[in-house]
C-alpha cells in the first residue's frame, strides 16, 4: 500500500503524480459531479447540500422528529426510512423499546414516511437494497451511513443534520478534499472485505491522511471485486474519519440492482480524464493478507499470521492500550488466552452492516462445511442484515452448513456491534466482523467490575478460527472451494410487512407515545458573557462517542433526554454528572464558588467580577481529541441538558460531533497550545467575556481567564474554528430547536 502525499492526475485508468494542485482537473472527479448536482449555494466551495432521502433507526429517531416537532415540522419533504435495528430487543434497561417503535409507525403515517419493522433488516442493507441509486445523496443518523460502493455518496451525521433536511434547511460543509483509492490486483481467496478495509484504516487513521474528505475509489482491481465485497469495504471507511465515499461503477453494480429489482437506479460513473486528486492511496489487493484489529480501534491492525508469530510482543501492546483506556481500574490481560503457544478466543460474531451481507455468510459456511466449532467456550452467532438475506441463505443450504457446525443464525440486529446483544463473559475475548472495537463496545461494564474485549475480522476468518475450535486461524490456511452461491432478492418480504406511505401523509393520525419518551427541556439562549466550570478533564490521545454517552446499556433510554443524560461519561468519568447538574442546578455550594471566582476575576480586572456573576453559567469539559466514532447526537446533547454551554479541545476527531455540538447550541471551543500545561484544570472556573459578540461578529478568538484553586487567574485565548452563518444563529439561541422555532 502506498500513500501519495502529493495531489494525483488520473488518466486513462492510471494514476500519476501531479506537478500541482489543478482546479480544472477537481472538477472532474465523480465526488465533485454528486456533490454539485446536490449543492443549492451557487458557491462550488461553500456547500449548501439537500439530499435526495434519509434515513434513521430506532435509537436517534424519536430525538430527531422530537426536534422537528418542536421546530414545526409538518410533513417530510422528502422520503425518510425509520428502522429499527438498534432497539430489537424490547425489555432492556428498564424501559419498553417497542413504545419507541409505535411511535415511529406512527409518525411514520403522519408524515409521509417509511417504517421497517424490528428484525426485517439493518439500517444499512434496507437502504443499500432500496434506497440507494447512482449519482444520489443519503444522510443517515447513524456514522455507517455508506453507499459509496453502489454509486451512492452517503453522509452519517448527528440527529440535528436531518432535523435541518425535514425541516427544509441544507446541510452546509465546505467542498472537501478528495482522495483517490486506487485499486489494483485481486484479493486471494479466504480473503474478504474486512481484511482490505482494516488494512486501508491501519495506514490512515493516526495520519488524518483523509479526515473530513472524500475516499474516491478507483482502478482496474475495482473491477476484480463482487458488488457485496466492495459494500463490505466501503462500509468500513467511516473508521478512517473521512466524511463520505464514492466507487466508480460497473456492469457488477448495475447486476446487483437488476437483482434487487431497481435496474434504473443504475448509471455508470467514473471519473473523467485529467480528474485531480487531492491525494491518493494505491492498493495491490492481491498482496492484503487476513487481518486482525485488535482491542480497542479499528486501526491496531495486524495480519493474522503476524499476531500468531508474534503473540507475545502483540498481545502485550493491546495490554498497554487498555491501561490509556482503564488505568490501574482493571487489570487487563490476553496473554492467559495463549493456550499451547497458541491464541484462544471465546466468541464469534458475524454481523450487522458489516459482516452481514450474502457473500460474507455464505463463504463463511463454505470454510464450515462438514466441520465442527466443538462444545467448548467458543461458540458462533451469525446475522444475516436482511430478512431477504436470511430467506435465501436459508434456501440455498448456507444455514445449513452453519447450523450442522455448532454456529447459531439469528435475525437482522445491530446489537452485537454496539454492545446490546452477545455481550461475552468477564475476561473473554470476541473476534467479530462488525465495524467497531471501542472499548466496552461489545457490551461489558467495567463500572460494575465486567470487562471484555473485541477484535476485528473477516467472517471468513472467523469461520476458520471456529472450524480450529477457537484457536486464531486466517481462512487462506484452509483449502476451500468456495461456492460462489448467486443471489435472489426477494422484494415480497417488505411489501408484506413494511409500512410504505408512497410520501403520502396522513395528518389525522396520533402520534403513539410511550412513558419513557420525553420533550427536550427548554433550552436559554447564549449570553453575552460566559462563565463556565470545567467538570472533566481527559488527556486521551482520542475520546470516542462511546465515552462521551456510553452505547448498549443506554439504548432503552435514547427517548428520554434526561434519563439518558444520567449515562453521560459514565465509563469514562463517573463523577461528571454530579459535578455537571451541581453548576446546572447553581446550587449554594456553586453559589458560593462563583463569588469566589467572581472576587478573583474583580482583582485581575476590575468589573469582571460582577460581569462574571451576572454571566450565563454553565459548565465544560476539556478533551484532548473528542468524537471519534458514533455520529450520535447525544454526545453532545446529554451535556447540553446537565448544562453545558461548551467544549474545549485541541481539535475535533470528527465533524460530525463538532456539528452536534453547534446544533445544541454549544461552543465547540478550540485551545491550540496542547494538552500540557493548561491555563485551567478540573474544577477551576473560566470566565469567557463577550463570547456572544465573538460569535455574532465573526471574531477570530476570544481572551479566556480561568479562575485557579488559589486564586490566580491565568488569561488564555480560545477559537471555534470556521462557523457557517446557520451555525452561529443555532449558537447564539442557544441550539437548533431555538433557532427554528423563532
Amino acid at each position: 500500500m502506498k500513500l501519495w502525499q502529493t495531489g494525483a492526475i488520473y488518466e486513462n485508468g492510471k494514476i500519476s503524480a501531479a506537478a500541482a494542485a489543478n482546479a480544472d482537473g477537481a472538477k472532474k472527479t465523480i465526488a465533485y459531479s454528486i456533490l454539485q448536482k446536490h449543492n443549492t449555494s451557487g458557491d462550488e466551495s461553500k456547500l449548501k447540500i439537500k439530499f435526495d432521502k434519509i434515513t434513521s433507526h430506532d435509537i436517534t429517531y424519536v430525538g430527531i422528529i422530537q426536534t422537528a416537532r418542536a421546530s414545526g415540522l409538518e410533513k417530510f419533504p422528502i422520503p425518510y426510512v425509520l428502522t429499527n435495528c438498534h432497539n430489537s430487543l424490547c425489555a432492556v434497561g428498564g424501559t419498553i423499546n417497542d413504545d419507541d417503535h409505535m411511535f415511529g409507525l406512527t409518525c411514520a403515517q403522519k408524515y409521509g414516511g417509511v417504517y421497517v419493522p424490528p428484525h426485517q433488516a439493518v439500517i444499512h442493507q434496507y437502504a443499500r437494497e432500496m434506497l440507494a441509486e447512482c449519482g444520489a445523496m443519503i444522510l443517515g443518523s447513524d456514522s455507517h451511513t455508506r453507499y459509496g460502493a453502489l454509486g451512492t455518496m452517503a453522509i452519517g451525521e448527528g440527529g440535528g443534520e436531518l432535523a435541518k433536511q425535514l425541516l427544509g434547511k441544507t446541510y452546509d460543509v465546505n467542498y472537501p478534499g478528495v482522495v483517490a483509492i486506487y485499486l489494483t490486483g485481486a484479493p486471494v481467496p479466504g480473503v474478504g472485505p474486512q481484511d482490505v478495509a482494516l488494512a486501508i484504516i491501519k495506514e490512515v487513521f493516526a495520519s488524518g491522511f483523509v479526515k473530513n474528505k472524500v475516499m474516491e475509489f478507483i482502478g482496474p482491481g475495482v473491477a476484480n471485486l463482487s458488488a457485496d465485497f466492495r459494500i463490505g469495504v466501503d462500509v468500513m471507511t467511516t473508521e478512517t474519519t473521512c466524511l463520505s465515499s464514492i466507487w466508480e461503477t460497473d456492469g457488477k453494480v448495475e447486476e446487483w440492482y437488476a437483482i434487487h429489482g431497481r435496474v434504473g437506479a443504475y448509471k455508470e460513473l467514473k471519473p473523467q480524464n485529467g480528474a485531480y486528486y487531492d491525494g491518493a492511496i494505491e492498493i495491490n489487493l492481491s498482496e492484503i493478507r487476513p487481518m486482525i484489529a485488535m482491542p480497542f480501534h479499528p486501526s491496531c491492525a495486524y495480519t493474522i499470521e503476524e499476531v500468531n508469530k508474534n503473540l507475545d510482543d502483540v498481545l502485550t501492546d493491546a495490554e498497554k492500550r487498555a491501561k490509556v483506556s482503564f488505568g490501574d481500574k482493571v487489570d487487563f490481560n490476553l496473554h492467559n488466552k495463549i493456550i499451547d503457544g497458541k491464541l484462544y478466543v471465546d466468541q464469534g460474531i458475524i454481523a450487522g452492516c458489516a459482516g452481514g451481507g450474502f457473500e460474507n455468510i455464505c463463504a463463511a459456511a463454505d470454510i464450515l462445511k462438514g466441520k465442527d466449532s466443538g462444545n467448548g467456550k467458543f461458540v458462533l452467532s451469525v446475522y444475516p442484515a436482511s430478512m431477504p438475506v436470511y430467506m435465501e441463505l436459508m434456501k440455498n443450504g448456507a444455514f445449513g452448513a452453519l447450523i450442522d457446525a455448532g454456529a447459531v443464525v439469528k435475525t437482522a440486529f445491530c446489537g452485537p456491534c454496539f454492545g446490546a446483544g452477545d455481550t461475552p463473559a468477564n475476561g473473554a475475548f470476541s473476534i467479530r466482523h462488525s465495524t467497531r472495537n471501542f472499548p466496552n463496545r461489545e457490551g461489558s461494564k467495567i463500572q460494575n467490575g465486567q470487562l471484555s474485549s473485541v477484535a476485528l475480522m473477516d467472517a471468513r476468518s472467523i469461520a476458520a478460527t471456529a472450524a480450529n475450535k477457537g484457536f486464531l486461524t486466517a481462512a487462506t490456511e484452509f483449502d476451500t472451494e468456495f461456492s460462489g452461491k448467486k443471489y435472489f432478492f426477494d422484494k415480497a418480504i417488505y411489501e408484506k410487512r413494511v409500512y410504505d406511505s408512497k410520501g403520502v401523509a396522513h395528518p389525522e393520525v396520533e402520534i403513539q407515545f410511550g412513558p419513557n419518551i420525553k420533550d427536550w427541556p427548554s433550552m436559554k439562549p447564549l449570553s453575552d458573557d460566559l462563565l463556565i466550570k470545567i467538570v472533566s478533564e481527559i488527556h486521551d490521545p482520542v475520546t470516542t462517542t462511546d465515552e462521551l454517552i456510553p452505547s448498549g446499556e443506554t439504548s432503552s433510554f435514547r427517548s428520554n433526554p434526561l434519563g439518558l443524560a444520567e449515562f453521560t461519561l459514565s465509563r469514562r468519568d463517573p463523577a461528571y454528572v454530579g459535578r455537571a447538574k451541581a453548576v446546572r442546578d447553581g446550587a449554594g455550594e456553586i453559589k458560593a464558588e462563583v463569588k469566589t471566582a467572581a472576587a478573583a476575576l474583580d482583582k485581575f480586572s476590575a468589573g469582571f467580577g460582577a460581569r462574571a456573576e451576572a454571566a450565563g453559567l454553565g459548565s465544560s469539559i476539556f478533551a484532548v481529541k473528542p468524537g471519534d466514532g458514533s455520529a450520535r447526537e447525544q454526545a453532545a446533547s446529554c451535556q447540553k441538558v446537565l448544562g453545558g454551554w461548551a467544549n474545549i479541545a485541541n481539535e475535533y476527531a470528527t465533524k460530525r460531533y463538532r456539528s452536534n455540538l453547534i446544533n445544541w447550541g454549544m461552543l465547540p471551543f478550540l485551545y491550540k497550545d496542547g494538552d500540557k500545561n493548561l491555563p485551567f484544570a478540573n474544577g477551576d472556573y473560566v470566565f469567557i467575556p463577550d463570547v456572544k459578540k465573538m460569535v455574532s461578529e465573526k471574531l477570530p478568538s476570544v481572551k479566556a481567564y480561568a479562575v485557579k484553586a488559589d486564586g490566580t487567574v491565568n488569561e488564555f485565548e480560545l477559537s471555534t474554528g470556521d462557523l457557517t452563518d446557520d451555525e452561529r444563529k443555532i449558537i447564539l439561541a442557544g441550539c437548533l430547536i431555538n433557532f427554528y422555532r423563532g
